[in-house]
């Protein structure tokens, strides 16, 4: 079975998700979830942990991209994007709690 994305066949399911997504695959040992947040509840001490460690990342790659690696700016860029969304799979569930709690109140 083939598989396609406008005219593009997909060969692999990284290339789905950078297609059909938008997606990209963060470099080899980078967790996605360090830049979005996880998807279930996160204290105050463990998201300023984790955006600690992010923005460090991104510093990092930041200074690669500077020296002249083009796919580390990229990845610079594409990980500061990922600090300013929010899972939707959170989403939908924090809406269905505080929907629930209206409804208790």
């Amino acid at each position: 079975m083939r598989t396609f994305v406008g005219t593009h066949e997909v060969l692999n399911a990284a290339e789905f998700a950078e297609l059909a997504l938008g997606i990209r695959e963060l470099p080899a040992g980078v967790d996605r979830d360090l830049f979005r947040g996880p998807l279930g509840p996160e204290s105050a001490e463990d998201r300023a942990a984790r955006l600690d460690v992010a923005h460090a990342v991104i510093a990092d790659l930041s200074e690669q991209g500077s020296a002249g690696d083009e796919i580390a700016a990229w990845d610079a860029l594409y990980a500061d994007a990922l600090t300013r969304t929010v899972p939707f799979l959170r989403t939908a569930c924090t809406t269905e709690r505080s929907e629930q709690a209206g409804e208790a109140a």
